[in-house]
């Protein structure tokens, strides 16, 4: 799409383009974008507008651009108990109860109701380990994991204080411990996302829908730098065994990301 735009309009078309290209988006991602945004901020180069090629659509090429994205926390709780014999429980404190509880209390009552742009913050529990193969003894300690992906009424901390009010309530010793991945953001629909839209639409004759759904993405580190706007692939097959994409849509990705740069250096030439 660069190749081709460069080709018919040369390099003075008043602008510049860059493509930014990590192999750091999953986990920790701190060598990837983070370092590159940090180094061109040294350089005092400033990004007017990004266009992220996330795996976007749902269905069909075209349906679907991200205008933000939920915020993601890891965590790990510990419930400490006393162990015993399963014919005693009044000697006992079995933290598989108590964790039970304490899981209930955040799934069975919503952590809130979402918001215009956001549904409503979910979480997910992963795993439960009490390290016991035995059936009559009950066990000292119960973890379970657990994702929560969280809209913008929430900060991390701001979730995490209102995770430990719900499992103070169950009463009983417990660990929490957390990892933020990345805090929720939106950018509000503006120009950009326009100029995406409009683009999707000239090439594929769909009109995409604004969305936050979805994982996270190194977008949460550009949003803090420039306008941002997700759009590429459909995602149907993403982090599976096998996992492709239609080579047709590759192409036509191509035409509408060269659509793209024609309508953003065209308006901008106008304003």
């Amino acid at each position: 799409a660069t190749a081709r735009f460069l080709s018919q309009h040369g390099p003075d078309f008043g602008g510049s383009i860059s493509l930014l290209i990590t192999g750091d988006e999953e986990g920790a991602a701190i060598n990837g974008t983070v370092k590159v945004l940090d180094w061109l901020q040294d350089q005092h180069q400033v990004i007017d507008a990004c266009l992220v090629g996330e795996p976007t659509n749902t269905d069909t090429l075209g349906d679907t651009i991200k205008i933000g994205r939920r915020g993601s926390m890891n965590s790990v709780l510990t419930v400490q108990g006393t162990s015993g014999h399963a014919a005693y429980p009044q000697l006992a404190d079995n933290p598989i109860h108590r964790l039970m509880a304490m899981l209930t209390a955040i799934i069975d009552t919503p952590l809130d109701e979402g918001t215009a742009h956001f549904p409503a913050s979910q979480p997910v529990v992963t795993s439960i380990d009490v390290g016991n193969p035995v059936t009559n003894v009950i066990p000292a300690t119960a973890t379970a994991n657990f994702n929560v992906r969280f809209n913008d009424l929430h900060s991390g901390d701001s979730l995490v204080a209102l995770l430990r009010q719900r499992f103070d309530a169950i009463s009983g010793e417990y660990d929490l411990a957390v990892q933020v991945s990345g805090e929720p953001f939106l950018t509000a629909p503006g120009p950009l996302a326009a100029t995406v839209a409009a683009a999707v639409e000239t090439v594929t004759g769909r009109q995409a829908v604004f969305s936050t759904s979805g994982g996270t993405s190194d977008a949460r580190f550009i949003k803090d730098h420039c306008p941002i706007a997700e759009f590429g692939m459909i995602n149907d097959t993403a982090h599976k065994a096998d996992e492709n994409a239609a080579v047709d849509d590759i192409g036509t990705l191509s035409e509408i990301y060269q659509a793209v740069l024609e309508r953003f250096f065209t308006d901008s030439a106008k304003g």
